[in-house]
Protein backbone atom coordinates (compact mmCIF):
# COMPACT_ATOMS: atom_id res chain seq x y z
CA UNK A 1 0.00 0.00 0.00
CA UNK A 2 2.51 2.57 -1.28
CA UNK A 3 1.41 5.91 -0.60
CA UNK A 4 -1.38 4.99 2.13
CA UNK A 5 0.05 7.79 4.67
CA UNK A 6 1.13 9.96 2.08
CA UNK A 7 -1.53 12.40 2.23
CA UNK A 8 -3.55 11.60 5.28
CA UNK A 9 -3.23 14.15 8.34
CA UNK A 10 -2.38 11.53 11.31
CA UNK A 11 -2.80 12.35 14.95
CA UNK A 12 -0.16 10.46 17.13
CA UNK A 13 -0.86 11.16 20.78
CA UNK A 14 2.17 10.64 22.78
CA UNK A 15 3.97 11.52 19.30
CA UNK A 16 6.95 13.34 21.30
CA UNK A 17 7.48 10.34 23.16
CA UNK A 18 9.89 7.22 23.05
CA UNK A 19 7.65 5.05 20.71
CA UNK A 20 6.14 8.14 19.27
CA UNK A 21 9.39 9.51 18.66
CA UNK A 22 10.04 6.38 16.59
CA UNK A 23 6.71 6.14 14.96
CA UNK A 24 6.68 10.11 13.54
CA UNK A 25 10.27 9.00 11.96
CA UNK A 26 8.68 6.09 10.13
CA UNK A 27 5.73 8.74 8.94
CA UNK A 28 8.43 10.91 7.79
CA UNK A 29 10.19 8.17 5.64
CA UNK A 30 6.66 6.98 4.29
CA UNK A 31 6.19 10.68 2.91
CA UNK A 32 3.66 11.34 5.17
CA UNK A 33 2.88 14.96 5.07
CA UNK A 34 0.66 15.56 8.07
CA UNK A 35 1.92 14.47 11.34
CA UNK A 36 0.39 15.82 14.00
CA UNK A 37 1.32 15.89 17.60
CA UNK A 38 -0.69 17.18 20.21
CA UNK A 39 1.60 18.38 23.06
CA UNK A 40 0.87 18.26 26.45
CA UNK A 41 1.05 21.88 27.61
CA UNK A 42 -1.31 22.93 24.94
CA UNK A 43 -4.04 20.05 25.20
CA UNK A 44 -4.57 17.38 27.90
CA UNK A 45 -6.54 14.20 26.92
CA UNK A 46 -7.86 13.30 29.94
CA UNK A 47 -10.23 16.22 29.81
CA UNK A 48 -13.17 16.46 27.29
CA UNK A 49 -12.94 20.38 26.43
CA UNK A 50 -9.33 19.82 25.58
CA UNK A 51 -10.27 16.41 23.95
CA UNK A 52 -12.32 17.98 21.20
CA UNK A 53 -10.62 21.65 20.95
CA UNK A 54 -7.48 19.15 19.65
CA UNK A 55 -9.70 16.98 17.20
CA UNK A 56 -11.42 21.19 15.96
CA UNK A 57 -7.65 21.79 15.45
CA UNK A 58 -6.22 18.98 13.99
CA UNK A 59 -9.11 17.30 12.35
CA UNK A 60 -7.23 13.77 11.80
CA UNK A 61 -8.06 11.03 9.29
CA UNK A 62 -6.30 8.71 11.44
CA UNK A 63 -5.85 8.50 15.23
CA UNK A 64 -2.72 6.39 16.57
CA UNK A 65 -3.09 6.55 20.36
CA UNK A 66 0.36 6.12 22.16
CA UNK A 67 -0.37 8.53 24.87
CA UNK A 68 -0.14 6.86 28.36
CA UNK A 69 0.30 7.26 31.94
CA UNK A 70 3.15 4.44 32.38
CA UNK A 71 5.92 3.27 34.95
CA UNK A 72 7.27 0.28 36.00
CA UNK A 73 6.04 -1.64 39.59
CA UNK A 74 7.05 1.13 41.63
CA UNK A 75 4.69 3.51 40.06
CA UNK A 76 2.03 1.24 39.82
CA UNK A 77 1.75 0.40 42.98
CA UNK A 78 2.60 4.16 44.13
CA UNK A 79 -0.16 5.21 41.78
CA UNK A 80 -3.07 3.16 40.77
CA UNK A 81 -5.41 5.59 40.93
CA UNK A 82 -3.39 8.19 38.93
CA UNK A 83 -2.68 5.14 36.33
CA UNK A 84 -6.64 3.85 35.93
CA UNK A 85 -8.32 7.26 36.07
CA UNK A 86 -6.20 8.84 33.43
CA UNK A 87 -5.51 5.84 30.96
CA UNK A 88 -9.34 5.26 31.11
CA UNK A 89 -10.38 8.81 30.51
CA UNK A 90 -7.73 9.57 27.96
CA UNK A 91 -8.55 6.57 25.70
CA UNK A 92 -12.78 6.11 26.22
CA UNK A 93 -13.10 9.98 25.44
CA UNK A 94 -10.46 10.07 22.25
CA UNK A 95 -12.40 7.12 20.70
CA UNK A 96 -15.89 8.82 21.43
CA UNK A 97 -14.86 11.97 19.87
CA UNK A 98 -13.42 10.13 16.63
CA UNK A 99 -16.41 8.03 16.41
CA UNK A 100 -18.76 11.65 17.18
CA UNK A 101 -16.42 13.04 13.73
CA UNK A 102 -16.81 10.14 11.92
CA UNK A 103 -12.64 10.23 11.99
CA UNK A 104 -12.09 6.93 9.48
CA UNK A 105 -9.40 4.57 11.59
CA UNK A 106 -8.57 4.75 15.20
CA UNK A 107 -5.83 2.62 16.53
CA UNK A 108 -5.58 2.12 20.03
CA UNK A 109 -2.17 0.63 21.99
CA UNK A 110 -3.23 -1.45 24.54
CA UNK A 111 -0.67 -3.59 27.31
CA UNK A 112 0.33 -6.63 27.66
CA UNK A 113 -0.26 -5.39 31.81
CA UNK A 114 -4.08 -6.27 30.25
CA UNK A 115 -3.44 -10.58 30.04
CA UNK A 116 -4.22 -12.63 33.25
CA UNK A 117 -1.25 -13.40 36.13
CA UNK A 118 -1.31 -16.81 34.98
CA UNK A 119 -1.79 -16.83 31.06
CA UNK A 120 -0.41 -19.80 29.73
CA UNK A 121 2.62 -19.24 27.51
CA UNK A 122 2.65 -18.24 24.87
CA UNK A 123 -0.11 -15.62 25.59
CA UNK A 124 -2.85 -16.16 22.96
CA UNK A 125 -5.23 -13.14 22.09
CA UNK A 126 -8.10 -15.22 22.87
CA UNK A 127 -6.64 -15.91 26.72
CA UNK A 128 -7.47 -12.30 27.44
CA UNK A 129 -10.19 -12.94 29.74
CA UNK A 130 -9.32 -16.07 31.19
CA UNK A 131 -8.13 -14.52 34.19
CA UNK A 132 -7.37 -11.11 36.43
CA UNK A 133 -4.36 -9.03 35.46
CA UNK A 134 -0.99 -9.34 37.71
CA UNK A 135 -2.13 -7.26 40.60
CA UNK A 136 0.33 -4.63 41.04
CA UNK A 137 -0.29 -3.21 37.73
CA UNK A 138 -4.01 -4.52 37.05
CA UNK A 139 -5.66 -0.95 37.13
CA UNK A 140 -2.94 0.12 34.62
CA UNK A 141 -3.95 -3.03 31.73
CA UNK A 142 -7.64 -2.67 33.21
CA UNK A 143 -7.74 0.54 31.84
CA UNK A 144 -6.47 -0.18 28.71
CA UNK A 145 -8.26 -3.22 28.34
CA UNK A 146 -11.68 -1.12 28.12
CA UNK A 147 -10.72 0.32 24.94
CA UNK A 148 -10.41 -3.15 23.31
CA UNK A 149 -14.27 -3.24 24.80
CA UNK A 150 -15.14 0.00 23.70
CA UNK A 151 -13.16 -0.74 19.85
CA UNK A 152 -15.36 -3.81 19.99
CA UNK A 153 -18.58 -2.14 21.08
CA UNK A 154 -18.42 0.45 18.23
CA UNK A 155 -17.53 -1.27 15.18
CA UNK A 156 -20.65 -3.56 15.94
CA UNK A 157 -23.05 -0.66 16.87
CA UNK A 158 -21.73 1.96 15.16
CA UNK A 159 -19.09 0.57 12.32
CA UNK A 160 -16.53 2.55 14.12
CA UNK A 161 -12.94 1.35 12.85
CA UNK A 162 -10.94 1.18 15.92
CA UNK A 163 -8.52 -1.49 15.92
CA UNK A 164 -6.90 -2.84 19.26
CA UNK A 165 -2.93 -3.75 19.62
CA UNK A 166 -1.25 -5.44 22.56
CA UNK A 167 2.68 -5.01 22.20
CA UNK A 168 5.17 -6.21 24.62
CA UNK A 169 7.86 -4.34 26.89
CA UNK A 170 9.69 -1.83 24.68
CA UNK A 171 12.78 -1.24 24.92
CA UNK A 172 16.14 0.90 22.76
CA UNK A 173 17.91 3.96 22.42
CA UNK A 174 15.74 7.16 23.36
CA UNK A 175 14.22 5.14 26.65
CA UNK A 176 12.79 6.82 29.91
CA UNK A 177 15.92 6.26 32.35
CA UNK A 178 14.13 8.07 35.05
CA UNK A 179 14.17 6.09 38.30
CA UNK A 180 10.75 6.97 39.44
CA UNK A 181 9.08 5.79 36.72
CA UNK A 182 11.31 3.60 34.20
CA UNK A 183 10.82 0.11 33.08
CA UNK A 184 12.74 -2.64 33.81
CA UNK A 185 15.78 -2.48 30.74
CA UNK A 186 16.61 1.27 31.63
CA UNK A 187 16.37 0.66 35.42
CA UNK A 188 18.85 -1.95 35.51
CA UNK A 189 20.91 -0.14 32.90
CA UNK A 190 21.08 3.07 35.14
CA UNK A 191 22.08 0.93 38.32
CA UNK A 192 24.69 -0.56 36.65
CA UNK A 193 25.91 2.05 35.02
CA UNK A 194 25.76 4.10 38.65
CA UNK A 195 27.52 1.11 40.26
CA UNK A 196 30.33 1.14 37.75
CA UNK A 197 31.08 4.91 37.92
CA UNK A 198 30.96 4.57 41.98
CA UNK A 199 32.75 1.68 42.49
CA UNK A 200 30.21 -0.14 44.35
CA UNK A 201 30.74 -3.99 44.83
CA UNK A 202 27.14 -5.28 44.96
CA UNK A 203 23.94 -4.02 43.10
CA UNK A 204 20.34 -5.08 44.63
CA UNK A 205 17.80 -5.87 42.18
CA UNK A 206 14.12 -6.24 42.84
CA UNK A 207 12.45 -9.78 44.03
CA UNK A 208 13.58 -13.20 42.75
CA UNK A 209 15.07 -12.76 39.19
CA UNK A 210 12.78 -16.22 38.63
CA UNK A 211 10.08 -14.50 36.52
CA UNK A 212 10.33 -14.25 32.93
CA UNK A 213 9.89 -11.21 30.61
CA UNK A 214 9.43 -10.14 26.82
CA UNK A 215 11.00 -7.68 24.90
CA UNK A 216 10.84 -5.97 22.17
CA UNK A 217 12.87 -3.56 20.36
CA UNK A 218 11.31 0.14 19.97
CA UNK A 219 11.50 0.42 16.30
CA UNK A 220 10.24 -3.10 15.63
CA UNK A 221 7.06 -2.16 17.58
CA UNK A 222 6.88 1.43 15.77
CA UNK A 223 6.89 -0.65 12.20
CA UNK A 224 3.94 -3.22 13.33
CA UNK A 225 2.10 -0.37 14.50
CA UNK A 226 2.28 1.36 11.49
CA UNK A 227 1.54 -1.64 9.32
CA UNK A 228 -1.36 -2.33 11.51
CA UNK A 229 -2.44 0.93 10.73
CA UNK A 230 -1.95 0.19 7.14
CA UNK A 231 -3.67 -3.11 6.82
CA UNK A 232 -5.48 -4.41 9.68
CA UNK A 233 -9.17 -3.74 10.00
CA UNK A 234 -10.81 -6.83 12.14
CA UNK A 235 -12.24 -6.30 15.77
CA UNK A 236 -9.90 -9.08 17.13
CA UNK A 237 -6.95 -7.67 19.35
CA UNK A 238 -3.33 -8.40 17.96
CA UNK A 239 -0.49 -9.49 19.78
CA UNK A 240 2.93 -7.21 18.88
CA UNK A 241 5.85 -9.27 20.40
CA UNK A 242 9.22 -10.42 19.77
CA UNK A 243 8.33 -14.21 20.49
CA UNK A 244 10.95 -15.09 23.12
CA UNK A 245 11.03 -14.87 27.11
CA UNK A 246 13.98 -14.25 29.02
CA UNK A 247 14.40 -14.38 32.97
CA UNK A 248 15.01 -11.02 34.93
CA UNK A 249 18.39 -12.84 36.26
CA UNK A 250 19.64 -13.58 32.69
CA UNK A 251 18.15 -9.68 31.73
CA UNK A 252 20.37 -8.53 34.52
CA UNK A 253 23.36 -10.27 33.72
CA UNK A 254 23.59 -9.64 30.13
CA UNK A 255 23.34 -5.67 31.52
CA UNK A 256 26.22 -6.27 33.97
CA UNK A 257 28.48 -7.62 30.59
CA UNK A 258 27.56 -4.92 28.64
CA UNK A 259 27.95 -2.20 31.27
CA UNK A 260 31.27 -3.69 32.26
CA UNK A 261 29.96 -4.19 36.02
CA UNK A 262 31.70 -7.00 37.70
CA UNK A 263 30.33 -7.18 41.15
CA UNK A 264 27.50 -8.92 43.01
CA UNK A 265 24.44 -9.10 42.12
CA UNK A 266 22.00 -9.22 45.03
CA UNK A 267 18.00 -9.56 44.95
CA UNK A 268 15.55 -8.40 47.31
CA UNK A 269 12.51 -10.99 47.42
CA UNK A 270 10.85 -9.11 49.89
CA UNK A 271 9.86 -6.77 46.54
CA UNK A 272 7.27 -7.89 43.74
CA UNK A 273 8.27 -9.95 41.29
CA UNK A 274 5.27 -9.07 39.36
CA UNK A 275 3.76 -11.63 36.70
CA UNK A 276 5.26 -15.12 36.49
CA UNK A 277 6.05 -15.46 33.26
CA UNK A 278 5.20 -13.62 29.59
CA UNK A 279 5.93 -14.26 26.05
CA UNK A 280 3.32 -13.60 23.39
CA UNK A 281 2.12 -15.58 20.35
CA UNK A 282 2.84 -13.30 17.75
CA UNK A 283 1.67 -15.50 14.54
CA UNK A 284 -1.49 -13.20 14.17
CA UNK A 285 -0.09 -10.38 13.67
CA UNK A 286 2.46 -11.73 11.15
CA UNK A 287 -0.89 -13.78 9.47
CA UNK A 288 -2.50 -9.95 9.08
CA UNK A 289 0.02 -7.12 8.31
CA UNK A 290 2.90 -9.10 7.68
CA UNK A 291 5.09 -8.56 10.84
CA UNK A 292 7.70 -10.24 12.49
CA UNK A 293 10.48 -8.64 14.91
CA UNK A 294 13.88 -8.18 13.11
CA UNK A 295 16.12 -6.79 15.71
CA UNK A 296 18.28 -9.56 17.52
CA UNK A 297 17.84 -8.83 21.38
CA UNK A 298 21.55 -9.12 22.35
CA UNK A 299 21.95 -6.61 19.31
CA UNK A 300 19.21 -4.44 20.36
CA UNK A 301 20.71 -4.50 24.09
CA UNK A 302 23.88 -3.56 23.29
CA UNK A 303 22.65 -0.50 21.21
CA UNK A 304 20.59 0.82 24.12
CA UNK A 305 22.85 0.07 26.91
CA UNK A 306 25.72 2.43 24.49
CA UNK A 307 23.59 4.77 23.70
CA UNK A 308 22.32 5.52 27.54
CA UNK A 309 26.33 5.68 28.19
CA UNK A 310 26.75 8.45 25.71
CA UNK A 311 24.64 10.37 26.47
CA UNK A 312 24.17 9.95 30.26
CA UNK A 313 26.95 12.90 30.82
CA UNK A 314 25.40 15.48 28.05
Amino acid sequence: MAGFFENKRIVVTGGDGFLGSYITEKLRKRDCKNILIPKIEDYNLVKLDDINRMYADMKPEIVIHLAAVVGGIGANREHPGKFFYENLMMGVQLIEQARLRNVPKFVAIGTICAYPKFTPVPFKEEDLWKGYPEETNAPYGLAKKMLLVQSQAYRQEYGFNSIFLLPVNLYGPGDNFKPESSHVIPALIKKCVDAVEKRQEHITCWGTGKVSREFIHVDDAAEAILLAAEHYNKPEPVNIGAGFEITIKDLVEKIAKFTSFEGEIKWDSSKPDGQPRRCLDTSKAEKEFNFTAKTPFEEGLKETVDWYISRRNQ
